[in-house]
């Protein structure tokens, strides 16, 4: 577990990552990660991120643990690519219990950012079973209205799952995401509860014992 803690990597033109986890059950509260691309790399197991601070440019939340980020700031910088991914999952088999799911928090740009340069994305396939789900979380109008973006040209669009569900912000409407296959605007809180805490990474067998705060469901 970490908290109180500022994760820094300061290189910003190529992938530099600031701190990589991949421990079992672990916590990081009211803490920050700052770079630029590939942040934070959730290589494996389960995580659970609360309050915390994540800036970066170009996939700089990436691997494939079963993690929840929950009540985080989720920032947008400007870097040496005109582009911003802030996810990029590594699902490799449909089989796995891994994703990156963000919940009740909030995606913007760093101060300064200029957003007119840049376009903007919740995230694309790193491998080719990719799954992300943002639900109940405040998305800015720097999202570019597709949603999602492309790897490399067709990969893992029919194999990947997307999905978002209760987003607000002016950067939350579906109307026109992308219309890959693999994508779900989610309708019914039935369908985004298995995302959540207590179902995805089984918060409430082990998050009590840290005494950090964490809501279960949705």
């Amino acid at each position: 577990m970490a908290q109180y803690i500022t994760f820094r990597n300061t290189a910003s033109t190529s992938q530099a990552v600031a701190l990589r986890s991949g421990s079992d059950n672990s916590v990081f509260y009211k803490c920050g990660f700052e770079g630029y691309q590939d942040t934070l790399y959730v290589i494996s197991q389960r995580q659970f991120y609360r309050e915390c601070d994540i800036y970066g440019t170009v996939d700089f939340i990436f691997g494939n643990a079963a993690v929840v980020f929950q009540n985080c700031n989720i920032y947008a910088r400007n870097g040496y690519q005109n582009t911003v991914t802030v996810t990029a999952q590594g699902r490799t088999d449909s089989n796995q219990n891994t994703g990156i799911i963000i919940h009740n928090s909030k995606f913007t740009g760093a101060p300064g950012f200029k957003s007119n340069s840049v376009k903007s994305y919740l995230g694309r396939p790193w491998k080719q079973y990719s799954k992300t789900v943002v639900m109940k979380t405040f998305l800015d109008g720097l999202l570019n209205p597709e949603g999602w973006m492309k790897w490399d040209g067709n990969f893992a669009l029919d194999t990947l799952y997307y999905a978002e569900y209760a987003n607000t912000g002016p950067g939350s409407s579906t109307k026109n995401r992308v219309k890959w296959r693999g994508y779900e605007a989610i309708t019914s809180a039935s369908k985004a509860e298995p995302f959540t805490v207590g179902r995805f990474i089984d918060g409430n067998s082990w998050l009590p014992a840290t005494s950090v705060p964490f809501t279960p469901g949705l």
